[in-house]
């Protein structure tokens, strides 16, 4: 019989008589003596992988390494107990040299080896003579990715980048966050979860259909990484702004994630990008011969809930009680309903609702810079009462009631809705869903956003509708009118899909709006003075705040938390940002941002009893700088 013995990194930790004191996984402190066991194919147990080493202890215990770094994943790859200029043992499935590093994106430097790493790891013959530094490597990246026109072919060579060398990717995307980031994520990612058959050549998430239900646990186990700390989810029915684009939303978890290790600092071998493949209702992609999900119609009621059951309840018992799972583009029924059943028994997060909710409110915040007066001296018009739309109003009544003093019932009225049938109020009780009833108002009926510009006098108007070019001339004009600087916050994504644009809002305005887009749009020139639109992107805070509940050691997120995070960001506008009329932080320095709203998130959850990681750390915007990932490269012993 041919044994096959396959060396993982679980069976290194902790014992110094296998990995020696070169090991990353050695513990000088533990030293129990170790039996290695040859599992053959034929031979092994029930529930374990064929060819696989059981590593026992005399006293029959799992010795696991304990991170040194409390922010972020277990330190797998020995990063963290050494200081940044002292080499480290790539570990893979073994040591990794010769063909198999630089086929490893977690350890492929590319012409960056150097001549003693080359010697060393059986490189020589393998790459080039040159060797070249990760400076010049972003340089020659950035100036390859320029050459592209079309934004897709920029996103495939970024995303293949990322699949050849994890490290440069990273590095890539932090130096030039400004320019990659509308392309490793919206608007460019939205083309790409249309095309994403077409596109598809290696998996970069696990994929969880129907055809699984019964063994989700076992396919969260197929997955090479084992501290998941980061899971992002969608089933791709309402994917951005585009509508159900089932298997093919994959690319929106693999976006967000980049943007956890880019913009906040979580390491990538703790993040887990999962789509929930349970059909589509999209009929061009069940005629697509491309289309790389499950040919059928969207599973719903008890089918549909058990499943998510199940895959809620394995990832609890797969990654523990401190794992974030965050929501995204799940369908408004679906949305409400998975955040309030599983709000009180997981650790999780709904971008759309809560941290939609959250940048919108920093914005908000600071504009009153520009405007004046307090949040309860505004009145709030939103297009669209779906996830966005009201977890945004909720946030802004809630932050309101925390400033008067006033119950939230009384806040909530100064927060306006209109929907596709009009103006939300106490008439329509009746016909509205559960999460549209607590913004019926006392208001005579009013079908069209202009009327309800008119009668309601807003001063902030925001489009959550997901349906373009709704901000009419007359609707902007009617601002105008009514605010000598009428704030405008056109947020459906992708561009195609805003409200309006830059350039209609200010020409409208005649330069006086305060606006802001989800997708970016360019500089404006209107009669002689150039204007820079900002964006309100949920990446200003959901790295951040995902990182705070990640250091702090989390067991559950708080609508306290959400605040916190909004007046951490609003704080970060500078005066200079002021003058330019922005609301928000330029994002060159996003990972500073990221660690003071991680700070705050952490610090509030300390304050609520919810973090578990003790003692508190005395400074925690200096211990989240700490724990954040770097992409700069290590070098190799």
């Amino acid at each position: 019989m041919d044994t096959m013995i396959s060396l993982n990194r679980s069976c290194f930790l902790g014992n110094p008589g296998v990995c020696g004191n070169g090991s990353p996984f050695s513990q000088k402190s533990r030293s129990a003596p170790l039996r290695v066991v040859a599992v053959g194919t034929n031979a092994a147990r029930k529930g374990e992988r064929n060819g696989s080493i059981v590593m026992e202890t005399a006293a029959k215990e799992v010795v696991e390494l304990k991170s040194t770094v409390h922010g972020g994943d277990r330190d797998v790859y020995g990063e963290d107990t050494a200081s940044e200029d002292q080499p480290v043992t790539p570990w893979c499935v073994s040591v990794a040299s010769g063909y198999n590093l630089i086929r490893d994106p977690h350890h492929n430097k590319g012409l960056a080896f150097s001549e003693k790493e080359r010697d060393a790891h059986y490189l020589r013959g393998l790459l080039p003579p040159v060797v070249i530094s990760q400076e010049l490597q972003v340089k020659k990246m950035i100036n390859a990715i320029r050459q592209y026109q079309v934004p897709l072919q920029k996103y495939i060579a970024m995303m293949d980048l990322q699949e050849r060398n994890q490290k440069l990717f990273y590095k890539l995307l932090i130096e030039h966050v400004e320019e990659l980031l509308p392309v490793v994520y919206t608007p460019t990612v939205g083309e790409a979860c249309q095309k994403y058959g077409s596109i598809f050549q290696r998996p970069q998430g696990l994929f969880i259909s129907l055809k699984e239900k019964g063994k989700i646990l076992e396919v969260l186990r197929n997955w090479p990484e084992k501290n998941i700390q980061v899971i992002v989810v969608t089933d791709g029915e309402r994917i951005l702004g585009l509508g159900d684009l089932g298997c093919h939303g994959m690319g929106i978890p693999v976006g967000k994630l980049s943007l956890y290790t880019a913009l906040g600092g979580v390491r990538p071998s703790a993040c887990l990008p999962v789509t929930i493949d349970v059909g589509t209702n999209n009929e061009n992609l069940l005629d697509d011969e491309f289309y790389i999900g499950l040919r059928q119609k969207r599973a719903t009621g008890q089918e549909y809930a058990e499943l998510l059951q199940e895959f809620m309840t394995a990832v609890k018992q797969n990654y523990g009680e401190k794992v974030l799972v965050q929501f995204e583009d799940f369908a408004n029924h679906n949305a409400f309903d998975l955040l309030s059943k599983y709000g009180a028994t997981h650790l999780v997060f709904n971008d759309d609702i809560q941290g939609t909710a959250s940048v919108v409110l920093a914005g908000l915040i600071s504009s009153l810079k520009l405007v004046g007066g307090s949040l309860a001296d505004h009145t709030f018009l939103f297009l669209g009462a779906g996830e966005a739309g009201t977890g945004i109003a909720e946030l802004i009544a809630l932050e309101i009631s925390k400033q008067t003093n006033a119950p939230v019932e009384e806040t909530r009225k100064k927060v306006w809705l209109v929907d596709s049938k009009g103006l939300i109020v106490s008439s329509r009780l009746e016909s509205l869903q559960h999460f549209k009833k607590p913004w019926a108002h006392e208001h005579e009926l009013v079908t069209t956003l202009v009327d309800a510009v008119n009668a309601i006098k807003p001063t902030v108007l925001i489009g959550t509708s997901g349906v373009g070019r709704t901000f009419t001339k007359k609707v902007v004009e009617a601002m105008a009118t009514y605010n000598e600087r009428p704030i405008i916050l056109a947020l459906s994504n992708p561009t195609s899909q805003s409200e309006c644009t830059a350039e209609e809002a200010y020409t409208w305005t005649q330069g006086r709006a305060i606006y802001c887009s989800g997708s970016p749009f360019p500089p404006v020139e209107y009669e002689g003075k150039v204007y820079t639109p900002g964006q309100s992107n949920n990446a200003y805070i959901f790295p951040g705040f995902g990182l705070g509940l990640l250091m702090s050691g989390t067991i559950r997120v708080h609508d306290d938390m959400l605040l916190a995070a909004s007046e951490a960001l609003a704080s970060q506008v500078s005066q200079e940002d002021f003058d330019k009329g922005l609301i928000y932080p330029p994002f060159t320095n996003i990972r500073e941002i990221s660690a003071h709203i991680a700070a705050k998130v952490a610090a509030k959850s300390y304050e609520l009893g919810l973090a578990t990681r003790l003692p508190q750390p005395k400074d925690l915007f200096h211990y989240a700088e700490s724990c954040m990932y770097s992409p700069n490269y290590r070098s190799f012993k």
